[in-house]
């Protein structure tokens, strides 16, 4: 296998402090064309009783965007990586493997080294393309789908929905938006990351209308400063090379599915994660009041709807052999 280039930027955060409640650990996985990967878990000792769930990240984001399943009490065990570039994942050697295609491949990658065979997943945002894909490229490795604030395909056309554009004319917008801020990432990089992320920074982002209120806001903090350790560049590079997902063919996909959405999210439409839903025979729509990070509005909520829908999958044939 080729040799796979460093990320650039500062190491990724490991665990927290011993005092913390919080257990989460990371470890190196290598996909399959030799890209060294940042793999974590938030049960290191195997010691939850719920089932082994793949979570497909959204872009570039990182463990603390999901505080719920960082609780130890939150009884389902995740087993997650850090994207191709960000928080200790090697870029690979030829800069561009970075698309839905080579997440499909890294997500088998994590769950082979975890000794999964087959799992439900969670997608958030960019990751519900992943989870998707890998859903139809690999059925026999995922048994359910639970997707957050985000579409399984075509994502760029579903973002600014609210904004009632055409499709067409939205995707192009947020493409052309997407090259902008690669071509700007070398100067906004080192300011985005001078700036004081904190409470105060959380609420100012509520305050323009782009994330809601969040119930932990140093939580909200910790996973904005952690983002913000990438590179923009190699973000909106990553960002590009996504873009070209298209949709996926429900009709192949005959597992549970739960689309969570946010009311007034402006990166993946309501109405288009409800229309997935509905073209799917065993999918259920649940809107919540929120943004895109209604993960982090609400963590409660969304991790109840999540233990549902692992119980509801918990009772199909066949579900004691998978271990749910």
């Amino acid at each position: 296998m080729p040799p796979s280039l460093p990320v650039d930027g500062p190491p990724p955060a490991g665990p927290d402090s011993p005092d913390s409640p919080v257990r989460l650990a990371f470890h190196d996985v290598t996909s399959a064309d030799g890209t060294r990967l940042r793999a974590w878990t938030n049960d290191p000792d195997r010691a939850l009783p719920g089932p082994t769930v793949l979570l497909c990240n959204g872009l570039g984001t990182n463990a603390h965007a999901w505080p719920a399943l960082l609780d130890p009490a939150c009884r389902v065990r995740v087993v997650s990586w850090a994207h191709r570039g960000v928080g200790g994942s090697e870029r690979p050697v030829d800069g561009c493997s970075i698309g839905i295609d080579a997440f499909v491949e890294d997500a088998l990658a994590v769950m082979d080294d975890a000794g999964v065979a087959s799992a439900p997943t969670i997608g958030w945002s960019m990751g519900v393309n992943t989870q998707f894909e890998l859903a139809t490229r690999h059925p026999d490795r995922v048994e359910g789908l639970f997707a957050v604030a985000g579409v399984p395909g075509a994502t760029f056309s579903t973002m600014l929905e609210l904004t009632r554009l055409p499709a067409p004319v939205r995707g192009r917008l947020t493409v052309g938006i997407t090259r902008v801020g690669r071509r700007a990432g070398p100067l906004l990089t080192p300011v985005a990351r001078a700036l004081p992320i904190g409470p105060t920074t959380i609420r100012l982002l509520g305050a323009v209308g782009f994330m809601g209120e969040v119930e932990d806001e140093e939580a909200a903090a910790v996973a904005v400063r952690e983002f913000l350790t990438t590179p923009l560049d190699w973000y909106f590079h990553m960002a590009l090379h996504t873009a070209r997902h298209q949709r996926v063919s429900l009709s192949r996909i005959d597992v549970p599915a739960v689309f969570v959405a946010g009311s007034h999210d402006i990166l993946a439409g309501p109405r288009a994660m409800r229309s997935a839903a509905e073209r799917m025979p065993d999918a259920r729509y649940v809107e919540l009041p929120g943004s895109h990070f209604v993960g982090m509005e609400h963590p409660g909520e969304l991790h109840d709807l999540l233990v549902d829908f692992l119980g509801r999958l918990g009772e199909r044939p066949g579900a004691e052999r998978a271990g749910l």
